[in-house]
């Protein structure tokens, strides 16, 4: 069981092609280790930064600015935490691209 609290995510769009999520962080709040089965791109929605553990305990920081997009490949594995004593969100875009319309 984690130490943490947990980051609350809320599905905002999701279809064929495409998965809108937006991640809110209390302070020290994580989203406990995952992998990412999709290519993904990160909207930062304020500045600030984040702390990423490798499932092997290795872990850095990450600083954000508000509207500076990233985008990373499927196969990531990683838990994010807040490093921030405020409040942190962003939108995560998972791309699931059949090719086909919505």
């Amino acid at each position: 069981m984690s130490k943490f609290p947990q980051a609350v995510p809320t599905v905002q769009v999701e279809n064929r092609r495409v998965r809108v999520t937006e991640w809110r962080f209390a302070p020290g709040a994580e989203t406990g280790m995952h992998i990412h089965e999709m290519d993904y791109a990160v909207v930062p929605l304020s500045n600030g930064r984040l702390k990423i553990m490798s499932p092997q305990g290795e872990e850095h920081l990450a600083d954000l600015k508000q509207g500076a997009s990233y985008f990373r490949t499927a196969g990531v594995h990683h838990n994010v935490i807040n490093a921030n004593d405020f409040e942190f969100a962003f939108i995560e875009i998972e791309l699931k691209g059949d090719g086909q319309p919505p």
